[in-house]
């Protein structure tokens, strides 16, 4: 996100009580912090939604299995195709338009489910649900605190950032070693640092909204607050699989 600046950002806490008497200024700031979050929740939980379907009706077509278990280049081209997406949205934000912006947020969910179909090929349904409303309760749960929490988290960027760093090159590690602990042991630190981010982003994004709250940046911030929020749960969902999921 980029850094805004505000000189009239409020000195009220989020989901504090406006004071007796009346605090005009900090009721509009509450509810307009509640709206902007909402919004957020929105996008991400219909951007979650629309991946689910798409990877659902892929697989059930049969196309996801001709595809991925075909070989040849296809497969990767679809599994790599979100982060083209996630770096035009990236690097792009300044000059695309909202409409274009929120068009491709749904364009990625759209090639995410494409490239999550293969999941209905190697994991029972019942398995995939299970492990999808459980991340959903760990992802509601992390969201709620970090929302209301007065605990100043924003240190944890950087820990996180570096944990994810190391996720990164152990799994490439991983790609040509093979070891099941190893793999293990990758997914469980994944499941820790992206319940992190979860928590983190939610704390970043409540204290962005007084810095783009009235501007005309406040609906892009909007839409990749619900990107990174997706991120969070879509690549907690998949470490937990490893852990729940039974294959079929």
């Amino acid at each position: 996100m980029a850094n805004w600046n505000d000189t009239d950002r409020p000195n009220q806490n989020f989901g504090s009580v406006p004071r007796a008497g009346g605090d005009v200024a900090g009721v509009t700031f509450d509810e307009g912090l509640r709206k902007h979050m909402l919004a957020i929740y929105n996008y991400m939980a219909s951007g979650v939604l629309w991946t689910g379907i798409v990877a659902l009706l892929f697989a059930e077509s049969g196309m996801a299995a001709q595809v991925f278990l075909s070989g040849g280049i296809l497969p990767w081209v679809i599994k790599l195709s979100p982060l083209a997406f996630l770096l035009v949205m990236s690097f792009g934000i300044n000059k695309l338009s909202e409409t274009a912006l929120k068009a491709l947020f749904f364009a990625y969910a759209t090639v995410m489910g494409f490239s999550m179909s293969l999941i209905f090929l190697v994991y029972t349904g019942e398995s995939i649900a299970v492990t999808f409303f459980a991340t959903a309760a760990a992802f509601a749960g992390l969201s709620l605190w970090a929302y209301t929490t007065k605990k100043d988290i924003s240190g944890w960027g950087s820990f996180l950032f570096m944990g994810l760093i190391g996720l990164i090159v152990a799994s490439l590690i991983n790609i040509f070693v093979g070891s099941e602990t190893m793999a293990f042991v990758i997914s469980s630190i994944g499941v820790l640092i992206f319940a992190g981010f979860t928590a983190y982003d939610t704390q970043t994004l409540k204290n962005e909204y007084a810095y783009v709250r009235g501007t005309a940046f406040a609906e892009k911030a909007r839409i990749m607050g619900a990107l990174n929020l997706y991120l969070d749960f879509v690549i907690m969902f998949q470490y937990l699989l490893s852990f729940l999921g039974s294959e079929e």
